[in-house]
């Protein structure tokens, strides 16, 4: 099968991109070479650690069997994985570190043999058990091995794998460290005895990603996850961590681990993303557990979704570097770790001729940097280009950065080497060596040593990372320019830290996905913007919802409100519901179109009725001024003058001293008023209609006696307001919700009880009045005004009778300027009816006016005793 190589020209900078096999899985055919490979190779050193990584494997393209030998196929092709392979750079940078260090390890070289592990489940075991027993065809009652160097094994990064071997190494209890992330099944001391994991435990991964969730808003998130226990503890973690922070998910699927199929699952789960609106998806897991669904994704190129995954989900890894486009900008969330600098400068001088032993340096050297093999012995020949380096090859291939499983291994190497220090610390101490004379140990002696480093006893071990540290770094996958193939650092998540300080982001460094020009969003639905409020749906998330206005006086002034948020009651929300905006305070003000208006009409009135007593007081010899009692005249213009200025109170800004002289006023000049029409009505009334003799009732007409109602009639409104004012009294009010975005100044009567009580007082008069002026309706006097009196009294009566009603169903400034025009209209019903027709006479038909006139009228009376 052919694969791409990426050649290096002589200024160091690649020609062409070619295609790569898998997982950075190269594999050929051409080449008999190439498939030459050695299961595992060695570093020599008085103690050696064993080391099982899988970074090659073989496989069956379209699985040909072989003609005679049972379950072995013909078209065999081998896969590397380039960055495990990393892993074994930083295990060989490590021990050459400590083999320098004088004062770690002196006169003890460290070594290590390097075995590969299989894919295939059923030959895993196979290379753990050559190197435990020594034998090519092992078997486990038999150990060849006359004097064990061995001080402990270091798998990874793989669980699974992992697990497998552990399975065989605690029979022995040898102890065994794995550089994969954390699992929490291997902290079961009863299962696993003699097993060590390098990595922090990662318990703030599910937060970690929901805070990231919350800063981006994003709220409606789809879920990847594997079919195994540590997607079943992930998926629990991340959803306890969403449901409290409102966060929801839009699918959750668990992934099979498949390899290079891609079953009908997959093809379900690629429907499921497309036509979700989450944009943004979470994938958990590692390349073991979810390298087909990833490889697939990449072929799918899904630009319009944005993933976030961990570091061991390495989209790398795929194959053909043209499918990085779907994963070009991704976040991805990677476990804190420190950065060795010296590992950098190793890395440029790694080189086949430097580390012959090591069988996979060549095979870099062969695929990119147009090298080739000896036909005789496959040693590499001397046609490579001088300067070629691991460094020159693209990122995405090779990451000259130590990433964390590199870094987990550095630090397991750092773990044995002080384990083994202390161990032949404690040795010397009880049995000095001779000369010449090297450590012994059985490897189980090694566990107390590892126990204690490994719990974070030794806290001066300066390289030493606490593994209760779980800190991660945020990287942003750019594929921009095209193959790149880049991890940036854009922030990281302390979670030790202030809630407010644990998530920090550079956002300016975030390169998305091409096809979003700004932060991409994720949501159900559209959030609620300034204004409107968040109303749940019935069966359905609660991050799927409609948006509603906020209600009367109430504003939301933020997007995605689950409440509005109610206006003080000095304040009202603007027409958007966006602001509480200061209320202006309001009242029947004189230069308001209607308190001017009503102001005109009251000063005009009173104007008016001025000059009509001015009249009547010119003209108060003539027989229509003198006809009905002149006094009684009098004292009912100059209080209706009273009664039409009183209404001023009632316009301009009330206070409390105001308040109460509205209704004393008001009142008072009514009482007069309405005595005086009362006493009118009498007098009329006991001239005409009473069966006294003419002796009594000249004495009652004379002696002005129905005069004395008004005194008496003013007393009793006298004695009812200081009641009211003793008990209620009327006082300066706010009304904050007659009319919107004001608050209107106004009096309150105090006593709603004193205040109609006030009012039926003056309506009693009236009706007693009326009745007075309806009996002496029809009396032959030549200017008899009781029906005049009559008609005045039955508008005042209909006036304050209607005025009841519309003023309990009005508010505010209307309500005052219903009181103001029942005054203005109550009082020119008096002044119109009882002074219109006497004007008249006097103005217009002065003929009327003369004794002459009077004498002439056939029902003219001889005596006339109404003259005063």
């Amino acid at each position: 099968m052919r694969t791409q190589m990426l050649p290096v020209g002589g200024n160091g900078s690649a020609e062409k991109l070619v295609r790569i096999l898998f997982n950075h899985s190269h594999a050929y055919s051409s080449s008999e070479c190439y498939f030459r490979n050695k299961e595992g190779f060695q570093h020599e050193g008085d103690v050696v650690i064993g080391v099982f990584f899988p970074v090659h494997t073989f496989y069956a393209g379209n699985k040909v069997p072989h003609p005679y030998l049972p379950y072995i196929y013909t078209d065999f092709r081998i896969q590397y994985n380039f960055k495990i392979y990393q892993l074994v750079l930083s295990l060989v940078f490590a021990i050459e570190e400590i083999n320098r260090n004088p004062h770690l390890l002196p006169n003890i070289s460290l070594g290590f043999d390097f075995y590969n592990v299989p894919y295939s489940e059923r030959s895993i075991l196979m290379n753990p058990l050559i190197w435990l027993t020594g034998l090519k065809n092992p078997y486990c009652n038999y150990n060849c091995v006359k004097e064990r160097k061995s001080a402990a094994a270091l798998t990874g990064p793989s669980w699974a794998k992992s697990a497998h071997i552990g399975t065989l190494l605690q029979l022995f209890n040898f102890p065994q460290l794995t550089v994969g992330p954390f699992d929490p099944i291997f902290s079961d001391r009863g299962q696993f005895t003699s097993l060590y994991q390098m990595a922090p435990k990662g318990t703030s991964l599910s937060l970690a990603m929901v805070s990231l969730m919350l800063h981006f808003g994003w709220t409606w998130v789809g879920l990847l996850v594997p079919d195994d226990h540590r997607g079943a503890q992930f998926l629990s973690d991340i959803r306890e961590k969403m449901e409290k922070n409102q966060v929801c998910t839009a699918f959750v699927e668990m992934m099979q681990s498949s390899g290079a199929s891609f079953p009908d699952k997959y093809w379900k789960t690629l429907g499921i993303i497309q036509e979700s609106l989450a944009n943004i998806i979470i994938i958990y897991g590692d390349n073991d557990s979810l390298q087909g669904l990833m490889r697939n994704l990449g072929q799918h190129i899904l630009t319009r979704k944005v993933w976030v995954m961990t570091s061991q989900c390495d989209v790398t890894n795929i194959a053909d570097y043209f499918l990085l486009d779907s994963f070009h900008g991704s976040l991805i969330f990677s476990q804190h770790h420190e950065q060795v600098a010296e590992f950098k400068n190793f890395i440029q001088t790694v080189n086949p001729y430097k580390y012959p032993e090591d069988n996979y340096l060549p095979k870099l050297w062969f695929l990119f940097f147009k090298c080739s093999f000896s036909e005789l012995d496959c040693h590499l020949l001397e046609n490579c280009h001088p300067n070629a380096s691991l460094e020159l090859l693209p990122k995405h291939i090779f990451d000259m950065a130590m990433n964390a499983d590199s870094y987990n291994t550095y630090k397991a190497v750092y773990i044995v080497a002080h384990s083994l220090h202390e161990m032949s610390l404690q040795q010397a101490q009880m049995q000095p060596f001779r000369n010449g004379q090297k450590m012994v140990f059985l490897p189980w002696q090694l566990h107390p040593f590892l126990r204690n480093i490994h719990e974070g006893a030794n806290m001066a071990l300066e390289w030493k990372q606490k593994l209760d540290d779980d800190k991660y770094d945020i990287l942003n996958f750019w594929n921009f320019p095209k193959g790149i193939g880049l991890k940036v650092k854009v922030g990281n998540f302390l979670p030790n830290g202030p809630q407010s300080q644990q998530l920090t982001l550079s956002e300016q460094m975030i390169q998305w996905p091409e096809r979003y020009s700004e932060i991409p969003q994720s949501v159900c639905h559209e959030n609620c913007g300034p204004g409107f409020r968040k109303i749940s749906l019935a069966g359905k998330s609660v991050c799927c919802y409609d948006c509603t206005p906020c209600p009367d006086n109430e504003i939301s002034n933020e997007t995605g409100m689950d409440q509005c948020m109610k206006c003080p009651e000095n304040h009202y929300a603007e027409t958007e519901k966006k602001h509480c905006l200061k209320k202006a305070v309001s009242f029947l003000n004189h230069e308001d179109p209607l308190g001017m208006s009503l102001t005109t009409i009251a000063l005009c009135f009173s104007v008016l009725t001025t000059v009509v007593l001015g009249l009547f007081v010119k003209h108060r010899d003539t027989p229509i001024v003198k006809a009905n009692n002149r006094t009684l005249s009098y004292t009912l213009l100059i209080t209706l003058t009273v009664c039409f200025l009183c209404s001023l109170l009632f316009i301009g800004r009330p206070n409390t001293t105001t308040c109460i002289l509205q209704q004393i006023t008001f009142g008072g000049a009514f009482t007069v008023a309405l005595a005086t029409v009362l006493a009118k009505a009498i007098t009329v009334l006991i001239a005409f209609k009473v069966t006294f003799p003419n002796k009594v009732v000249r004495l009652l007409i004379i002696s002005k006696a129905p005069n004395l109602i008004i005194p008496i009639c003013t007393l009793v409104h006298l004695v009812l307001c200081g009641i009211w004012l003793g008990t209620s009294p009327p006082y300066l009010d706010k009304d904050a919700h007659a009319e919107h975005g004001h608050i209107i100044l106004v009096c309150n009567k105090g006593s709603d009880f004193a205040f109609h009580g006030i009012l039926g007082y003056l309506c009693s008069l009236a009706l007693g009045s009326y009745i007075m002026a309806f009996l002496s309706r029809n009396l032959p006097d030549t200017f008899n005004e009781a029906k005049f009196l009559s008609f005045s009294m039955l508008v005042f009566f209909c006036v304050w009778v209607t005025f009841l009603p519309v003023y309990h169903s009005t508010k505010g400034k209307v309500m005052v300027a219903m009181e103001v025009f029942s005054i203005l209209a109550s009082s020119a019903a008096l002044l119109g009816f009882v002074f219109a027709p006497k004007c008249y006479i006097i103005l217009v038909r002065p003929d009327k006016n003369s004794i002459h006139h009077i004498r002439n009228r056939p029902y003219s009376r001889r005596n006339n005793p109404l003259k005063t």
